[in-house]
Formats: C-alpha cells, structure tokens, sequence
C-alpha cells in the first residue's frame, strides 16, 4: 500500500482500525503493521498512542464499543421471555468470540492493565448481562452470585470453544443451552 505524506480524517481512528483489521487477518499486531495498513509512517502511531500496548488498548476499547451493541442488539431482538432472552444475550456473545477470537482475547487481557475509559465501557457489557440476569435472582446478593456464574460459564465456554479441544480431549463440553438451564434451576 502506498504510503501518504498527509493523512485526511481522523489518523488515530485510521490506526485502530487498521489494527482491527490486522487481528482479523491473523496477522500479528504491531506499530508498523498498523501503520502500513493505514497508510501512514511507521513513526505515526507515536504520535497518537503510547506505543503498542496503548494501541492495544483502544483496540481493546473499540472492540468493547461492538461487543456491547452485539449484546444491546440481541438481548432486544430475542422473545418476551427471561430465559430466552438470557440464551440470546449469551449465544450472542459465544458468537461474538467466535467471530472475532483474536480481538476478544485481545480486549480481556487488556482488561489487566485498563484505563478508565476501557473500564467504563467493559462495564457496559457486563451491566447488560446483569439486567438479563435479574428475573432470575432472589435478592441482591444472589444477583451478584448468579451474574457472576452466569458470566463465568459464558466466557469459560467461549475459551473451550476457541481453544478447538479435538475429540481426544478429557472432556467435551456439553451445548451450551443445557448448562445455562441447570445453573439457573432452583
């Protein structure tokens, strides 16, 4: 790709979504990798990031940003029923993992080093699962308990499910529906 002396619009929104497209062709995530898709120097990303892991970060950021209406967009989109509406909510983020596996790896190890701003947004998420959640608690503290596993089996589930375990594997796990329905059993 030619490289351009001036960059027209927004260059750091340049940078970032050159880095999204880096991630979605498997390519590794670099400064110059991202410069060069944005057509721009290799010193560019200087200038708008501290260095690669503050790339990372709105990567990470903007990842969230779609994460969160894939979530929003299921969640309204599924029956007028809590568990149906909890499934949705949940295939939608299996899916999302799917789709997107080395971004979604790349925003939660973000997570590690967050700025408030990735936090805010990451929070957004899990505030959706939250409120599909609520039907099913007792009281606040159980809220909280059951958010959290409810969570837990969700994100444990993606991983197995990026991480292809073959059919030699110790385990297999079963679909993800009926797990969902024997955690929320009372």
């Amino acid at each position: 790709m030619p490289r351009s002396s001036h960059h027209h619009g927004n260059l750091q929104q340049a940078l970032i979504d050159a880095g999204l497209r880096l991630l979605d062709s498997g390519k590794p995530l670099t400064l110059r990798g991202a410069a060069q898709l944005a057509g721009v120097s290799h010193a560019a990303p200087a200038h708008h990031f501290d260095g690669l892991d503050g790339l990372k970060q709105a990567i990470a950021h903007r990842g969230f940003q779609l994460f969160r209406d894939d979530l929003a967009v299921a969640g309204a989109a599924a029956p007028d029923d809590p568990f149906a509406r909890l499934l949705a909510l949940n295939r939608a983020y299996l899916a999302f993992a799917d789709r997107h596996e080395p971004l979604f790896r790349l925003m939660f190890e973000a997570l590690r080093t967050a700025s408030p701003d990735l936090l805010a947004v990451a929070t957004e998420c899990y505030a959706i699962l939250c409120r599909h959640c609520a039907p099913f608690a007792r009281d606040a503290r159980d809220a909280a308990r059951l958010e959290g596993a409810v969570w837990s089996l969700t994100h444990g589930y993606a991983l197995l499910r990026l991480d292809r375990l073959g059919p030699d594997a110790p385990f297999t796990p079963p679909p993800y529906e009926a797990l969902l329905r024997l955690l929320l059993r009372p």
